[in-house]
């Protein structure tokens, strides 16, 4: 372990439509890559998810993976919301458990809706 911190150096963001249902916990079916770690390793401080329209109960899922084996490690529920012009949109902003997150070289964090509703979903960090 390093004796100094160790900071990301250059930003990046990583964001991608979720939309494929996928009721799997076990980190098979549709899912999809967000954020995948830059040559040195990365850093995830936050992820944001944001329906596109109308949601019903549900689970958006987050998951790391190795390129070959994803491991879930956060579900969200998701509640049932119509928006309107006067009623927002389902979103969520993630910024303790399991963020900030770092993921080495070879790695990326992945997404999966249990419901075929349209999420994008955003995650913000940096390179080290």
């Amino acid at each position: 372990m390093s004796a100094n911190p160790n900071f990301a150096s250059t930003p990046k963001v990583g964001k991608q439509l979720v939309n494929a249902a996928n009721a799997n916990r076990d980190g098979t079916g549709t899912i999809v890559s967000i954020f995948a770690a830059g040559a040195n390793g990365s850093r995830i401080d936050k992820a944001v998810i944001a329906a596109n329209g109308t949601t019903t109960a549900g689970m958006v899922r987050l998951y790391i993976s190795d390129g070959a084996t994803h491991t879930l490690i956060k579900e969200i529920p998701i509640t049932a919301i119509t928006p309107s012009g006067t009623v927002q949109s389902f979103n969520a902003v993630l910024t303790g458990d399991p963020f900030p997150l770092s993921i080495p070289i070879g790695y990326s964090l992945r997404a999966s809706t249990h419901n075929a509703e349209a999420f994008i979903v955003t995650a913000f960090g940096g390179d080290f």
